[in-house]
């Protein structure tokens, strides 16, 4: 006997502001991150605490156990792996990105749920729209107000990586990458709204220039709405 599923509307954006980096392993996100935390600290002249900068998985202590679990772990099963990704997410927005956003704090998050959708739904084999049916429920339909894609072919991606320390996904082959990407761009393209794609192949300072042009309305609009001191 099937039973329909039924996807939660996003809800009402939280104040603050969520951005999300995408795109595919060792295409540069900590990096980006860091460099766009020292800008908000530095020029933006937000305090630190008013910023917090995370990752899925392993933003919270439980999200640690599961990244160890799901990345340098033995074998999971694919559709195990989109659950224990869905727990991470539960428990880090709950917990952790929600409160700051209610707050009117800036979270930067290396990944989010799209990454799911792309490595989970489509990487996988699994369904796409289950997979992000699943993650919104699981946050209650929290999305990023802005997400930001490093689009880097995954041949260029290969060059990059040191293959001593490889996790369990970047071991997948160029195939598996490759429809991670497209799947990605297909995201990006179906909301322009939210997506911003970034050339992530340039040098680091050419591709934090692209990312802070990207987020300069969102940050004048947090800017022009007083976020609280936390």
């Amino acid at each position: 006997m099937s039973a329909e599923l039924r996807v939660p509307a996003p809800g009402p954006s939280p104040r603050g502001l969520f951005v999300t980096v995408e795109g595919g392993d060792s295409a540069g996100k900590s990096t980006q991150l860091r460099l766009l935390r020292e800008h908000l600290l530095g020029s933006r002249g937000l305090a630190p605490d008013q910023v917090l900068t995370t990752r899925e998985p392993g933003g919270t202590a439980l999200g640690a156990q599961l990244r160890e679990l799901i990345l340098h772990g033995d074998h999971v099963d694919p559709r195990a792996e989109a659950l224990l990704y869905a727990a991470d997410r539960a428990h880090h927005v709950a917990t952790l990105v929600r409160p700051h956003l209610e707050a009117g704090g800036v979270v930067l998050s290396d990944r989010y749920l799209d990454s799911s959708v792309a490595y989970q739904g489509v990487g996988r084999a699994l369904d796409p729209e289950q997979v992000a049916a699943l993650s919104l429920w699981a946050t209650g339909g929290l999305l990023p107000h802005r997400t930001l894609l490093l689009d880097i072919p995954p041949e260029t991606i290969s060059r990059r990586r040191e293959a001593g320390s490889l996790d369990r996904l970047e071991r997948e082959g160029e195939v598996f990458h490759a429809a991670v990407r497209e799947q990605f761009l297909a995201m990006a393209a179906a909301d322009p709204g939210r997506w911003r794609v970034i050339d992530g192949s340039r040098s680091r300072e050419d591709v934090h220039a692209d990312v802070v042009a990207a987020l300069a309305a969102d940050l004048d609009a947090l800017a022009a709405s007083g976020p609280e001191p936390r």
